[in-house]
């Protein structure tokens, strides 16, 4: 009776079992890796956001004083404009970022199923392994780049 090595691909192209195995393991860390970075930009964007809207508050104060007395250094408040203009695109990077990586998520999720289909069988009552729908456009973020310019807050 012939046997078969589960590490080499049948001829009927199916991917062996635990090759098949393997490669979902993979799939599963890269996502696991994916998940952790979210967190460390999540937090990264909250403190972020704390100091923009602390140094927000602190220059609008600033501005109110400086106001009634009306010795106002220019070039001092042009510059803390500048660094709170460029908190916005690093939270606008955030937001891009958190786009690409959960595109990213999606798309491996959908390989760790379709996977597990093709090389176990249909695990389900009716016959059809749930593959979870990965994502339709190949990229959610066209830009690879942030420049400061016009901010809009939503």
């Amino acid at each position: 009776m012939p046997t078969t090595d589960a590490n080499v691909p049948d001829p009927g192209g199916q991917l062996p079992l635990l090759m098949a195995a393997d490669l979902q393991d993979h799939l599963m860390v890269a996502g696991h890796d994916l998940e952790r970075l979210q967190r460390l930009l999540d937090d990264a964007s909250e403190t972020l956001s704390g100091h923009f809207y602390g140094a927000s508050h602190q220059l609008n104060e600033v501005l109110r004083t400086a106001a009634s007395v009306a010795a106002a250094d220019d070039g001092a408040m042009h510059d803390a404009m500048q660094k709170l203009a460029g908190a916005i695109t690093a939270l606008q990077f955030h937001d891009m970022a958190t786009q690409l990586i959960t595109h990213t998520q999606k798309r491996l999720r959908n390989c760790v199923d379709r996977i597990a289909r093709d090389a176990m069988g249909d695990e389900d009552d009716d016959g059809s392994a749930i593959v979870e729908e990965g994502p339709g456009r190949p990229n959610p973020v066209t830009q690879d780049e942030m420049d400061a310019g016009s901010i809009d807050l939503f």
